[in-house]
């Protein structure tokens, strides 16, 4: 069996459906065992006390605000090269939820960052480079909207979405390319001397696991959405000949 036989929009209409509950009720399981435990099972900080359970939202939002734009990127390319129109409307699907994501992000860092550093915003790398990567949601969301033909459509955001990548990779590795800034490194690593305390790390990898399941479930389900629309905006062209 090929990768390449979901593209068909009938056996990916299939495949989701039967991914759709278990995606959404291990999203849910996840998400609420990890913030319960975040919020009410760890101890406060001792530099950053309560505060630091921001991390609980702020993290995972940002983590899948920027890996949904790579997402975005892979269909985009696939749609590019290969033609094919499920993955263009996945591209189109994961927007709203990366935009989404975003502004959380945005919000709880400011939450976070207004007692730790004494200001809601700096022009920090990292932190502008986020910035930058919500405008280019914005801008990706409208060119869908402004462009009548969804073909022509596709191809231009597809080229945004090439564009946008570099922003998101900079949100992401912005404390490797430039020392100075008030963001930190990132809250996880692979090394172990890095990352959070152990205490706050597993139930943050809870968390995060259950974002990236609440992203998954939400792309599928908009993906779905946007084939029938765009079967009924068919049928409904072929009514008017």
């Amino acid at each position: 069996m090929s990768f390449w036989e979901y593209a068909n929009p009938v056996k990916f209409l299939k495949l989701s459906g039967n991914l759709l509950p278990y995606c959404s009720t291990l999203a849910a399981i996840m998400i609420l065992t990890g913030l319960g435990w975040g919020f009410f099972f760890t101890p406060d900080d001792y530099k950053q006390g309560a505060t630091v359970k921001i991390l609980y939202v702020h993290v995972p939002s940002a983590f899948v605000a920027i890996n949904a734009w790579f997402m975005m990127l892979i269909a985009s390319i696939v749609w590019l090269v290969r033609r094919h129109h499920v993955s263009a409307l996945a591209a189109k699907a994961a927007a709203p939820i990366g935009i989404a994501m975003t502004v959380v992000g945005l919000v709880t860092g400011a939450l976070w960052g207004q007692p730790m550093w004494g200001t809601w915003w700096e022009w920090d790398p990292k932190l502008t480079s986020f910035l930058i990567l919500f405008l280019f949601y914005l801008g990706y969301i409208a060119l869908w909207a402004a462009v009548e033909d969804p073909d022509t459509a596709a191809d231009l955001t597809s080229v945004l979405c090439i564009v946008g990548s570099v922003f998101a990779a900079l949100s992401r590795y912005a404390t490797v390319f430039w020392n100075q800034g008030l963001h930190q490194d990132a809250s996880l690593s692979i090394d172990k001397e890095e990352h959070v305390a152990d205490v706050f790390y597993y139930p943050l990898i809870v968390v995060m696991a259950g974002f990236v399941l609440l992203f998954i479930t939400l792309v599928l389900l908009n993906t779905r959405s946007e084939i029938m629309m765009r079967r009924a905006s068919a049928i409904m062209a072929r009514g008017k000949i």
